[in-house]
């Protein structure tokens, strides 16, 4: 089988040499809803939420990060979970109250909240705001004055260098994330101005896509420590530690799928180590993944439209491109672009024989979605997939550039296939409403 490597521990073939989402041969999904289109396994997920919750100690609580993919049918089977959600706008907010997830079950991050969203949220109850600057805890206290409703707060902290680490730094350097470690207790001390803010606790992030367990664990050990100092300068017991996000998912040739077994046993001494300490007595410890949960779940199918040869290259174009998958184009943040793993999913059991560059039909160089990828020899109308597609991919991407109408989702489980998202020439609030329907009956029994 041709599947990539780092996808063979969620995806198989037939003995057709199809690719096989649950049971269903890839080519009958595409025949009901075209190409492209992204299909998601909820199988895969459901694993992967077992597999989290085998690695956190009990105290641990997850939050599903929304950014992730927020189609509608993912927030509400992580709400069928037991999950919260985590924010980063009032839009994501609003997708989490359509679902019918309750205020108090919602986070909310990022370094540039409006007023207008904390009134949004303060005002219907919302479970934590994480301030990322003085003036935002200024904005909080006032706004919650202002709405009557007192409002519950924690300091998202960017740490000094300790247990730095991951593909995407976000602290220990200069940043727009947090409030520096070295400024966190004279914060703390303008709180006895802030009457309207409850502070909570400590939201710690300094980094994603973290393939190493050793690295996760000395950030949690750094995020103890900060909230120990934390909650020793206000005298006060933490309700809330917010490790943040982190945990990773292999993307190329060569890269480990993180040791679970390691983090595992490194959490459970980290809770031993606290045990007896006053301040987390009853403190709830917090994750918030995304790409973890939902990155391997989902594939992007896209079909070969022509085959040429420039110059002794080849190139394959796809009816779709980076509009639809950014990331994959390694326009999204790769400093080194590298291929994400992909293969032609109707021809899992043929010999690898070309070398191929794989692009889009946009009208410019940076659609090129592979770069001297090894396949089959290909054909006009085979179906391209890009594994570790469920997470940054659709909601990432410039889906208005040139005008290209916009992929469906599609949700299979249990031997079925569900349209999740409609093709359309232009996102709309019609085409989330539907998907919020379409997720209720998935769903109900």
């Amino acid at each position: 089988m041709t599947i990539p490597e780092v996808a063979q521990s969620c995806w198989v073939g037939n003995d057709e040499g199809e690719l096989l989402v649950g049971v269903l041969p890839v080519s009958s999904i595409v025949a009901r809803y075209g190409t492209p289109v992204f299909i998601y396994d909820r199988e895969i997920v459901e694993r992967k939420v077992g597999a989290l919750r085998d690695v956190l100690p009990p105290r641990f609580s997850i939050s599903y990060s929304v950014k992730a993919n927020p189609n509608p049918v993912f927030l509400r089977f992580f709400l069928d979970q037991g999950c919260g959600l985590e924010i980063a706008s009032a839009g994501e907010f609003h997708l989490a109250e359509s679902v019918g997830c309750p205020p108090e079950k919602v986070v909310f991050a990022g370094p540039g909240k409006t007023e207008d969203e904390l009134e949004f949220v303060i005002r219907r109850g919302i479970g934590e705001i994480h301030a990322e600057s003085q003036l935002e805890l200024q904005r909080i206290n006032a706004i919650a004055q202002k709405v009557g409703t007192p409002t519950r707060v924690a300091i998202r902290v960017n740490p000094d260098e300790t247990g730095q680490g991951g593909a995407m730094r976000m602290g220990g350097k200069s940043a727009p994330f947090g409030i520096d470690e070295e400024n966190l207790l004279s914060v703390l001390d303008q709180f006895v101005n802030y009457p309207w803010v409850e502070f909570c606790g400590v939201h710690l992030f300094v980094g994603t896509q973290i393939l190493d367990a050793g690295t996760l664990l000395a950030q949690y050990t750094k995020g103890i420590e900060v909230a120990r100092n934390a909650a020793s300068h206000m005298n006060l017991p933490l309700q809330t530690l917010d490790f943040g996000g982190g945990l990773g998912i292999p993307y190329f040739p060569g890269e480990p799928a993180l040791e679970l077994k390691q983090l595992r046993q490194g959490l459970q001494q980290l809770i031993v180590g606290v045990a007896n300490e006053s301040c987390f007595a009853h403190t709830k410890f917090m994750v918030e993944p995304g790409r973890f949960l939902v990155g391997e779940c989902g594939i992007y199918v896209a079909r070969v439209n022509d085959i040429k040869i420039s110059r002794g290259k080849k190139y394959l174009i796809l009816d779709g491109g980076m509009n639809h998958h950014l990331a994959a184009s390694g326009n999204l943040g790769q400093v080194i672009k590298r291929s994400f793993p992909m293969a032609i999913l109707n021809k899992l059991d043929v010999e690898l024989t070309e070398t191929v560059d794989i692009v889009g039909p946009l009208c410019t160089p940076l659609d090129t979605l592979g770069r001297s990828v090894t396949i089959p020899a290909p054909e006009v109308g085979d179906l391209i997939g890009i594994f570790q597609s469920g997470a940054y991919a659709r909601s990432a991407s410039p889906l208005g550039f040139l005008s290209h109408s916009t992929p469906p989702e599609v949700w299979v489980q249990e031997g079925q296939d569900f349209l999740i998202r409609t093709r359309g020439s232009r996102e709309s609030h019609l085409a989330d409403t539907c998907a919020i329907g379409i997720g209720q009956n998935v769903f109900s029994g």
